[in-house]
């Protein structure tokens, strides 16, 4: 897998006509069957893949493609390359997971482990950002930095000597390392010797043709003539595909098993408790860092079983409590509504004494009245009786 970091100015055309022009020797299939894209996001960075099935003659190669879209464009340089950093720790998770199945299946494994890292440099031709160096320093552990230097055409030949010596510098005394070319192999180290002074790689990308001479070539077009990509004395893009695709590509694979993913795998199981040596710097098998490993789990778990528990009988009782207190004041304002309604029932009975002591009273009242009135009269009615008998005789 190769990984492509560009900021904002530098054009992506660099890397797209890398593999655009190694299709011009080697057959590129991009059918749905051997070409797969995915995306993922993080924040504003976008890593963008693209996988290609590449062969020639009788070899085969699924060559990935990554881009990192938006990098460079945020305030905070963590959010640049956290997402990469991410993505790449990500793709050593997921072959250590593979590593440690009981049932491996590691010769059909598709890997998916960034092989090589290309670093776009933007052609300022003075120094580079505190983002390129912040980035690839926290790169250079985990995966195999070459960085390039994009648009070339843009400055002058002594311009861009010049930069590159001043980027090699500025890597060296600020302890980025750089994936440097091997030695070791008497068949390559001749080549390697010399494309080691080559970097940083300066190239000029484009994906339309143009003609020169008798033929098609991949070109930028300029009023004052052509730049070809695959002209040596005009960029290092030959250069750099040849050291990536024909020469170098095994040792990339073997340099990202052996030390970057190799470094992964240690951290990781260092995290998780294994080591190969006790304080004695006596070994320890597998078996006695599990047992270990068992017990101080199941330590911590009875640790927090107890610290649970704990906390449930504190938050019982703090419940309990406030219960309790609810039902205190439930009950005082029980009370106090008993006594305001024995109050008002007492009032209400003296208001109904009263009213019953009135409306006997008044029946009193009435039945005299009544009782004069029948009396009043019966004797009227005996005086007309005297009257009428008086006037007869």
């Amino acid at each position: 897998m190769l990984l492509c970091c560009r900021i904002k100015e530098c054009d992506p055309s660099p890397w797209q006509a890398m593999w655009a022009l190694t299709a011009s020797r080697i057959s590129l299939s991009t059918s749905p069957s051997t070409r797969a894209s995915a995306s993922i996001s993080s924040a504003s960075v976008k890593l963008r893949a693209q996988t290609y099935d590449l062969q020639e003659s009788n070899v085969r190669l699924r060559l990935t493609v990554v881009n990192t879209v938006g990098f460079g464009d945020q305030m905070n340089k963590q959010e640049s390359y956290q997402p990469v950093v991410d993505y790449i720790d990500k793709q050593f998770e997921s072959y250590l997971q593979e590593e440690l199945k009981i049932k491996r299946s590691l010769h059909n494994y598709h890997d998916s482990r960034v092989h090589a890292c290309l670093y776009f440099i933007s052609p300022s031709g003075h120094s580079l950002k505190s983002l390129d160096l912040v980035t690839m320093k926290k790169l250079d552990s985990k995966v195999n930095i070459i960085p390039v230097i994009a648009k070339a055409d843009t400055i002058s030949k002594s311009e861009l000597h010049k930069f590159k010596i001043k980027i090699m510098s500025e890597l060296v005394s600020n302890g980025v390392q750089i994936y440097q070319f091997p030695l070791d192999d008497e068949n390559v180290a001749k080549v390697n010797t010399t494309m080691n002074g080559h970097l940083p790689f300066a190239v000029v990308g484009s994906t339309e043709e143009v003609s020169v001479g008798n033929k098609m070539v991949k070109a930028r077009q300029y009023p004052w003539g052509v730049v070809q990509v695959e002209n040596e004395n005009h960029c290092d893009f030959v250069k750099l595909r040849e050291m990536l695709i024909c020469v170098n590509m095994e040792d990339l694979r073997e340099q990202t098993h052996t030390r970057h993913y190799e470094l992964y795998r240690r951290c990781k199981l260092e995290e998780m408790g294994f080591k190969d040596t006790d304080p004695e710097s006596k070994p320890v098998s597998l078996q006695e860092t599990y047992e270990a490993k068992r017990q101080e789990f199941l330590v911590e778990l009875q640790k927090r079983e107890d610290e649970m528990r704990q906390m449930f009988v504190q938050r019982v009782k703090e419940k309990e409590s406030e219960l309790k207190d609810a039902e205190r004041e439930l009950q005082g304002r029980f009370e106090q509504l008993k006594r305001l309604h024995a109050d008002e029932k007492a009032a209400l009975e003296d208001k109904r004494r009263l009213l019953e002591e009135d409306q006997s009273s008044f029946s009193k009242r009435r039945a005299a009245a009544q009782l004069l009135q029948a009396q009043s009269l019966t004797a009227n009615g005996k005086k007309d009786k005297d009257r009428k008998n008086s006037g007869f005789m």
